[in-house]
């Protein structure tokens, strides 16, 4: 076995369930982007299990970075996995990586990200993306510019995160609130998280509409939603 070989065999860091589903939608032999790495641990799993040949591992702040080098350097893929201190992907268009993970963010800030990057718009650039908050943001924005919802997923930790992979095709589509909201894909799917994750946000609404109903203030909004959640219930085979 040859010296770069054995290097990866070393136990590599133990991925989340989060991390796990995210580097699932990652194509075999791709160069990536980890896009917010903290500390580079998925890519450096990819890495180690051969299923991509390099990445470039950003983050907009100085600890992060440090912390990702360390560990490329612990794992010996120095010069696999470049750690580049940046804004979004401000500096990372010319690695051109053909997978990019945006991973833990807010669905605004991720949308920001995105649209300060053009060239994500190339053929042949996917982009794995999750979440933390507004889901129904991102994917109005993705849907708005252009981008395809190719798959997606639904992952529990302490709470249910989605993970979207989309892909450019110029075709502009429109989506009712509750395929912003939980993601079409996700929707035809269906499956025990997908229910869990409808009853949590009818929970939800409810409570907002309760509140805004004490302050007068409107609710047609929240009433709409409620309304097509409502209609995917009835497809619920669960016995409720």
């Amino acid at each position: 076995m040859s010296p770069l070989r054995k290097r990866y065999t070393m136990i590599t860091p133990k991925l989340t369930k989060r991390l796990q589903a995210a580097g699932a939608f990652v194509r075999q032999g791709t160069f990536v982007a980890d896009v917010g790495t903290d500390h580079a641990y998925l890519p450096i799993a990819l890495v180690a299990e051969g299923r991509i040949r390099g990445g470039v591992v950003s983050d907009i702040h100085k600890g992060p970075i440090l912390r990702a080098t360390e560990h490329v350097a612990q794992y010996g893929m120095e010069g696999t996995l470049i750690p580049v201190l940046c804004d979004g992907l401000s500096e990372l268009e010319s690695y051109a990586p053909e997978d990019i993970l945006i991973l833990g963010m807010g669905g605004e800030l991720i949308a920001g990200i995105l649209d300060r990057a053009p060239w994500v718009r190339r053929s042949g650039i996917r982009l794995i993306l999750q979440p933390m908050t507004h889901p129904e943001r991102l994917r109005s924005y993705l849907a708005k510019e252009g981008f395809d919802i190719l798959d997606e997923t639904l992952v529990r930790e302490e709470k249910i995160y989605q993970i979207i992979l989309a892909e450019y095709s110029g075709q502009i589509r429109q989506y009712h609130d509750t395929e912003l909201l939980f993601g079409p894909i996700n929707i035809s799917r269906g499956g025990e998280l997908f229910w869990e994750m409808l009853s949590h946000w009818e929970y939800v609404l409810r409570e907002r509409i309760r509140g805004k109903e004490t302050a007068g203030a409107d609710i047609c909004e929240e009433q709409e939603i409620l309304k097509e959640m409502e209609e995917l219930r009835h497809e619920d085979p669960r016995d409720i």
